[in-house]
């Protein structure tokens, strides 16, 4: 077999991103370099044939994903997985989370201006933040931060990537410009940002319509 279906084979049966060192344990034969190689081959060859799925970077991983525009007919399907979608109060607190790390849910809330606790709930059970430690306040404290599925969803190789703070519309909270209760869709500006600039020229320039596993 080539390196090519090796690759393929084993992109179509994980249901997490793969990355080329892990790809390179399928076969003795294969190398990192080899294995990016034929997953750039597998790229070109879905192009040509006008495959509906495509492979997508997502952090330091890869995987077999549909294209984005093939989102409407999917979504008809209750059995096929979703990302899930945030709204305003979970983009805020995210972005908090992400730029403030590790930060208590009283801290987060100070900065919002309301209550987080469900917030943080629904965040956690979606694997996009996780207890990353206490506080050395009064009860210590639970200390959130985000997890490797947050940069996976957003298309970030690392934290090294998220958009710089001046670059957002308002601020994280202790600066000078106000806070994010004032100015609500703090996140926004930066899940638009990873989504409009591949982290990596090998990526793709859109997202995928869904995941193939669990949320996001």
């Amino acid at each position: 077999m080539s390196p090519e279906q090796i690759v393929e084979a084993t992109l179509f049966a994980s249901q997490t991103p793969l990355t080329p060192d892990e790809l390179a344990r399928a076969d003795e034969a294969l190398t990192p370099d080899r294995v990016r190689e034929a997953l750039e081959a597998l790229r070109e060859a879905y192009d040509a044939s006008n495959r509906a799925f495509q492979v997508f970077r997502l952090g330091d991983g890869f995987q077999i994903l549909t294209r984005p525009e093939y989102a409407p007919y999917l979504e008809r399907f209750d059995s096929v997985p979703r990302s899930p979608v945030l709204s305003e109060a979970a983009l805020e607190t995210l972005a908090i989370i992400a730029y403030r790390q590790p930060i208590g849910r009283v801290e987060i809330e100070e900065v919002r201006g309301v209550g987080s606790s469900s917030v943080l709930r629904t965040l956690q059970e979606w694997e996009l933040v996780e207890v990353v430690g206490r506080g050395e306040g009064l009860g210590r404290p639970l200390l959130y931060g985000t997890t490797q599925r947050f940069l996976d969803h957003f298309g970030f190789q690392g934290l090294d990537d998220l958009p710089e703070p001046e670059a957002l519309s308002v601020t994280l909270g202790g600066g000078e410009e106000g806070t994010a209760g004032d100015q609500p869709g703090l996140f926004a500006a930066a899940a638009q940002a990873a989504q409009a600039n591949p982290t990596d020229e090998e990526g793709p320039e859109e997202e995928p319509a869904a995941t193939g596993g669990p949320p996001p």
